[in-house]
């Protein structure tokens, strides 16, 4: 099981390796790349046809139009995560992904959401995988007692 990475930009590594760690953590494997959908069209389409990845997460920030290209180029789940940029603070990266006309869906997570996008792409996986489905039963046990744990210590502290 393979998930792709695409970036806009290599300035949007600072939130995407977020996603590469969690989807590691789970033993998917990860591809990577930056194309831009206004710059490098043509490589943005030749590495969607050409991956053999079952989801695409596409991250870019501003006139955040990646993950639309992305997804009119595959019927494979995408994910968009818009990236916080100036001058509006990832609203315009938000709005430009979330938006997408009828008839090409695109998953779409918090701004720099990159973290839930790989455990979003981990569930669509472990849809087809017993074994990934247990890890991720296991990191929301984990989550929450972690929590417990927190909880008992703010707690202890009055």
């Amino acid at each position: 099981m393979k998930v792709a990475i695409i970036m806009g930009s290599d300035s949007d590594w600072g939130v995407m390796k977020a996603a590469v760690e969690t989807l590691k953590k789970f033993s998917v494997e990860v591809e990577v790349t930056v194309a831009s959908a206004h710059r490098t069209p043509q490589k943005v389409h030749d590495f969607v046809k050409n991956s053999d990845a079952q989801i695409f997460i596409a991250a870019a920030g501003m006139a955040a139009h990646l993950a639309g290209v992305v997804a009119s180029f595959t019927t494979k789940p995408v994910i968009g995560v818009p990236i916080n940029s100036e001058p509006f603070k990832g609203l315009d990266s938000l709005l430009s992904t979330v938006q997408m006309p009828g008839g090409i869906p695109v998953a779409t997570m918090a701004v720099n959401g990159a973290k839930n996008a790989a455990l979003f792409a981990t569930e669509i996986l472990a849809l087809q995988d017993d074994e990934l489905a247990k890890k991720l039963i296991s990191y929301r046990e984990q989550m929450a007692a972690e929590i417990e744990i927190k909880d008992k210590e703010l707690g202890a502290s009055f």
